[in-house]
């Protein structure tokens, strides 16, 4: 079974410098460049989580370099 949609297993959401969030099976190490932003969590919970901050799929950089550009 697939480690990411396994609904009996408890998850991360994960964020990155960019401001892009992941879902991440609590089970397996976090990767580099990557923090913890909520952890044991169930991955519905987590998925509802990430879909409550990430309102914006933009890189965090991509933002800042348009926002200049007005």
């Amino acid at each position: 079974m697939n480690p990411f949609e396994d609904e009996d297993k408890t998850y991360r959401a994960l964020v990155n410098d960019e401001g892009q969030y992941s879902l991440w099976p609590a089970s397996i190490e976090v990767p580099a460049g990557w923090s913890v932003v909520i952890d044991g969590v169930t991955r519905k919970d987590c998925l509802e989580y990430i879909e409550r901050h990430w309102t914006d799929m933009r890189p965090k950089s991509l933002r800042n370099s348009m926002e200049q550009e007005v």
